[in-house]
Formats: structure tokens, C-alpha cells, sequence
């Protein structure tokens, strides 16, 4: 696609650019990098749990938020559902097809293919949301040696999703549902002895494999975004903030987000074909 610039906006690109420039110029040195890069800003409600009575404020509030614009937006497509869809129920509608054909696709018990997909959208769901926040400008608190720092519109939006203890929780749960699916679909014999075979001496192996799902399940997730949003700053710094950031941003917030909230279901369903599946 050709794309035609009259002379007024020639005139009016070259004039950014020519600001843009003298104020990128001005600025330069006195850009610092961020205090509190990877910090989280963390409460001891029982200090005498350890790690089990820390929390997260942000992690809290970020995934009631979330919570919210989900609900936000697919109440009313559900309270008005139409045959001819309108624009907002075809996007969700052509997300939820994908997602429950690949369910479909993975799982071969047509009893369970509705509830494992009930889990893998509403996973797919609050991820992706969480995820894509990070390409936005907006609030983080994180500590530093003055105290809690609040930034406005200076970071991107906090994503739950960067925080392991969130992503660990959704992966044990992926675990859990995957052994209850499979008694449900083997019985709990045939379930029990699948941890012996093909011979007894295999259990520890089968038991440290089960015990790696949840870990790379996780970690996976955790770092692609927590490494994404370190990395954003300290090329950003590197550069000055320039122009890559806004790319950066949009890349590791959209692109990738989008990509590992669909990676993250799909190994849901994986996991869970994993064990419905007759030995």
C-alpha cells in the first residue's frame, strides 16, 4: 500500500522530528535508571508464616482489576448474545472457537472436553489481559531505599502475571485438575498404577515428572514477562528513551503476552490429556 504525504504533513513531520530531537538532545543526560528494577513490593500480614504470610498488594489489587474488565466485557456480550454477532461478541466468539477446538482436538472423552475447556479460556482469558496491560503506561509501586515509590504513567501497568507466586498457583492448580480428571476418566486403580509403569522402578522418575510440570509450567510464564519488563528498561536506558521503547512495549506486551497466554492454556490441556488418556 502506497501512502501519499501532502506537503503540510511533510511540514508538520519534519517539525517533530526537529523538536523531538532538541528536547531528546536536552534530556539525555539527565536520564537515570529507574531505582527498584525487579523489587516487589511486599507485606508481612503473619510474620511468623515466613514466605506463606507475605503478600503482594499490587499482585491483589491488579488481579481484582482484572477480574473487573473481564467481567466488563463479556457480561454484557453474554446478557445480549445475538445471532448476527457484532463486533465485540465475533472477537470473542472466534477466540473461544480456538480455544475449545484445540480442546477438543486434545482431549478424545467428549464429557470432558467442556470442563477442561471452561478452564483453559478462563486461564487464556485473565493472562492475556494481564499480559497485554504491560504494553500500556500506568501506575507501579515498588520500594526503595526512600520508601514505596508511586509512578504515573512513567512504567507500564503492574501485571500479576510477573509475580511467580501467580503463575505457580495457576500451574499447581492445572496439576491438581489434571490427576482429579484423570481418576474421573480412568478410575482411581488404573490411575494409581499408571505411577508404576511400564515397571516399578519408574515411580520416581514419573513422580519427579509430574513434579516439573508445575515448575516449568510457571517459570516459563514468569519469565518471559518479568524479563520482558527488566529488559524494556535497560534497553530503554541504554538508548536514552528514544523511539525503541514504544516498540518494546507493544512487543513484550501484545505480541508475546498474547503468545504466552495461549501457550500457557494450551499446556493446560496438554497436561490434562495427559492423564484422561486410556493407558
Amino acid at each position: 500500500m502506497k501512502v501519499t504525504l501532502t506537503r503540510r504533513d511533510k511540514i508538520f513531520l519534519l517539525i517533530f522530528f526537529v523538536v523531538y530531537a532538541v528536547v531528546l538532545i536536552f534530556e539525555v543526560p539527565s536520564v537515570q535508571l529507574p531505582e527498584g528494577i525487579g523489587e516487589r513490593w511486599i507485606v508481612d500480614l503473619i510474620p511468623s508464616w515466613g514466605i506463606m504470610g507475605r503478600v503482594n498488594p499490587m499482585t491483589v489489587i491488579m488481579t481484582w482489576g482484572i477480574i473487573v474488565i473481564i467481567l466488563g466485557f463479556t457480561l454484557p456480550i453474554a446478557r445480549n448474545f445475538k445471532v448476527v454477532p457484532n463486533r465485540k461478541q465475533a472477537f470473542l466468539e472466534y477466540i473461544l472457537n480456538y480455544i475449545y477446538q484445540s480442546t477438543q482436538d486434545m482431549i478424545t472423552q467428549e464429557n470432558l472436553v467442556r470442563p477442561v475447556f471452561s478452564i483453559a479460556a478462563t486461564l487464556f482469558m485473565f493472562i492475556v489481559v494481564s499480559n497485554v496491560l504491560t504494553a500500556f503506561p500506568g501506575v507501579q509501586i515498588v520500594p526503595t531505599s526512600q520508601g514505596l515509590k508511586v509512578s504515573l504513567f512513567t512504567d507500564t501497568w503492574y501485571a500479576p502475571t510477573s509475580d511467580l507466586n501467580t503463575n505457580a498457583t495457576y500451574a499447581v492448580m492445572v496439576l491438581i485438575l489434571s490427576h482429579v480428571f484423570g481418576i474421573k476418566a480412568k478410575g482411581f486403580k488404573k490411575w494409581l498404577k499408571g505411577w508404576f509403569e511400564p515397571t516399578p522402578l519408574m515411580f520416581p522418575l514419573n513422580l519427579i515428572g509430574e513434579l516439573a510440570k508445575p515448575i516449568s509450567h510457571s517459570l516459563r510464564l514468569f519469565g518471559n514477562i518479568m524479563g520482558g519488563g527488566i529488559l524494556v528498561l535497560i534497553v530503554s536506558y541504554l538508548i536514552k528513551y528514544a523511539f525503541l521503547p514504544v516498540f518494546l512495549w507493544g512487543f513484550f506486551g501484545v505480541f508475546v503476552g498474547i503468545i504466552q497466554a495461549m501457550v500457557f492454556s494450551l499446556l493446560a490441556i496438554a497436561y490434562i490429556s495427559a492423564q484422561v488418556e486410556e493407558g
